[in-house]
């Protein structure tokens, strides 16, 4: 519980640099690092409630579908539960008006315009002069450090997922279809405890492997070409994210040059990363080895995002990201090359940077799976 009494702590000298007098959290994963509450908007127009923080009080604003799960998950966090009945912005301005609050804070990636308007008009009418602040990344620049309770989660997360993994490929065979292998691995995942799976499961063969963000199809799978797995499992709230590319049966020349070609990125980005290097510059060192093997422009993607309660945040190992890595994160490292007529191959590893370099958290093996 000591977690959610520090992060609160850190989050408010956020707060006073920014000079609000309360802030308005509405994006899932951050109502549920800053408090513990873990109800899950189901789309982007609905919500599970909001946290109003100020530098003295917090808010837990919710429904009642959610009300008697709200005081269980924050019992000991000191966070006040109100109850609305007709929506957060009939509420805002009892709980901003307690509150004192002249300069309300918002996260600008989550609040729609439409819900903007409403709670501008509806605070507008009850007399309030609140300025509202748009505001992005606030929680998330905290969220991109993880403690060690937090790299532990995700290795659980990690472990779980490889073990499925490892039991699913040893069922494979050609005729399966890449829905029919999605589907169990995804069945694996949540039947081992996962809370959910992190993302949409992808089997990709053949030519489909081509595309990094592949949607499993009927398609059967066939001997002697790539197979992409990307997939992963949610646990106690934290992401496991891994990529790998098998074969069922005998990898030709050009398959063992893409792998080689790919793993060895990999192991190159990986061994540059540590504290103060640019997300951009270690994306370099694994696209320079694609290029100079003949992949140039096979490659499009970034090397890899930071996972926790989402299994895509910050930071990024891309050419778009200029700032430092710092010790405590945790990156994906996933190079690619992709081949329209061909296939592709990506592999993915999750790391987390420490003060003497990257530890690797994944114990799956990246040599390269074959029936041959």
């Amino acid at each position: 519980m000591h977690h959610y009494k520090n992060r609160l702590i850190q989050f408010r000298k956020l707060l006073a640099k920014k000079q609000f007098d309360v802030f308005l959290v509405l994006i899932e994963e951050n109502r549920r690092y800053l408090s513990g509450f873990t109800g899950e908007d189901n789309s982007f127009d609905e919500s599970a409630g909001a946290l109003l923080i100020s530098a003295s009080h917090a808010v837990l604003a919710t429904d009642s579908r959610f009300e008697l799960q709200a005081c269980n998950e924050t019992l000991n966090q000191k966070f006040e539960i109100v109850k609305y009945e007709k929506g957060l912005e009939k509420a805002l301005p009892d709980i901003l008006t307690a509150m004192h609050c002249k300069r309300l804070g918002f996260e600008s990636t989550r609040l729609s315009y439409k819900a903007y308007l409403k709670i501008a008009k509806k605070l507008k009418s009850d007399g309030l002069e609140v300025e509202l602040i748009p505001c992005e990344t606030l929680v998330e620049n905290l969220r991109i450090i993880k403690d060690e309770d937090e790299i532990k989660a995700t290795r659980k997360a990690l472990v779980l997922a490889e073990m499925v993994f490892a039991d699913v490929i040893k069922t494979l065979k050609p005729g399966m279809t890449e829905k029919e292998t999605a589907w169990a691995m995804d069945k694996g995942m949540r039947e081992a405890g996962a809370d959910c799976v992190s993302f949409p499961t992808i089997c990709a063969s053949g030519l489909n492997s081509a595309l990094p963000h592949a949607i499993p199809t009927n398609r059967r799978l066939q001997a002697d070409e790539p197979i992409l797995f990307d997939w992963g499992a949610r646990l106690n709230g934290y992401c496991s994210d891994t990529t790998r590319t098998i074969v069922l049966g005998r990898p030709d020349k050009l398959f063992t040059k893409v792998y080689s070609t790919v793993r060895d990125a990999q192991r190159f980005a990986i061994d540059a990363i540590r504290p103060g290097v640019t997300g951009k510059a270690v994306d370099a060192v694994a696209r320079n080895h694609i290029h100079s093997n003949g992949f140039k422009d096979k490659f499009g993607h970034g090397l890899g995002h930071g996972t926790g309660l989402a299994v895509h945040e910050g930071p990024r190992l891309s050419r778009l990201y200029d700032k430092p890595l710092d010790t405590g994160m945790i990156i994906t490292v996933e190079p690619g090359v992709y081949l329209p007529d061909w296939g592709g191959v990506r592999i993915e590893n999750q790391v987390v940077v420490r003060e003497d370099g990257a530890e690797v958290l994944n114990t799956l093996d990246t040599a390269l799976i074959s029936s041959s």
